[in-house]
């Protein structure tokens, strides 16, 4: 599902409404789904990427639909500003100049391979946003990673590493499932 260009910018203001609301009250926008079209009403997975000066400042989000859409947002968004363990909640006067990024996912789909090698080949930079999991480990990557990590094995490796496992780390247990997303800026 692709979005008009109307629907996106809604979107995009809608995450900096709860931003702006989180700053003001600490809390999430609440909205009224029936202010908003049918399309930004569907069960969708969201994860909003909050930069600063091409800096990661906060990215938190859904890996399943479990909300509508504009509902997922706008407590993606809160959640990105006031709740990413690795950054302290971001205050009134950093909101100049934030850059926020939607990321609409689609349904994760499990991939089949017989090694890591197989794995790799298969991987589409660039297009592919992976979940990996190892027992209770588990570690996701938007397919915007790939800006920084363009090669699919210093991805694998990168993802490995962030779902608690060594970089090297290979069993015929581990899972991978890919998935896709529709970037909104």
């Amino acid at each position: 599902m692709s979005l008009t260009k109307a629907h996106q910018q809604r979107l995009l203001a809608l995450a900096k409404n709860s931003i702006e609301h989180g700053l003001q009250t600490g809390k999430p926008l609440k909205i009224n789904l029936a202010d908003f079209p049918p399309e930004l009403a569907v069960r969708r997975a969201t994860f909003v990427t909050l930069e600063k000066q091409h800096q990661l400042r906060g990215c938190i989000g859904m890996l399943e639909a479990v909300r509508p859409l504009a509902e997922d947002i706008a407590e993606n968004a809160f959640s990105a500003a006031f709740r990413d363990p690795r950054f302290p909640p971001l205050q009134a006067e950093e909101l100049d100049g934030l850059d926020i990024h939607l990321s609409i996912l689609t349904s994760a789909e499990p991939m089949a391979f017989t090694s890591e090698e197989d794995l790799l080949a298969q991987l589409q930079p660039g297009i592919d946003g992976l979940i990996l999991e190892e027992g209770r480990r588990r570690g996701t990557f938007l397919p915007s990673v790939w800006e920084s990590l363009p090669e699919p094995g210093q991805f694998l490796r990168h993802l490995k590493q962030k779902a608690g496992l060594p970089a090297g780390y290979w069993s015929d247990t581990v899972r991978v499932y890919r998935y896709r997303a529709e970037v909104v800026t």
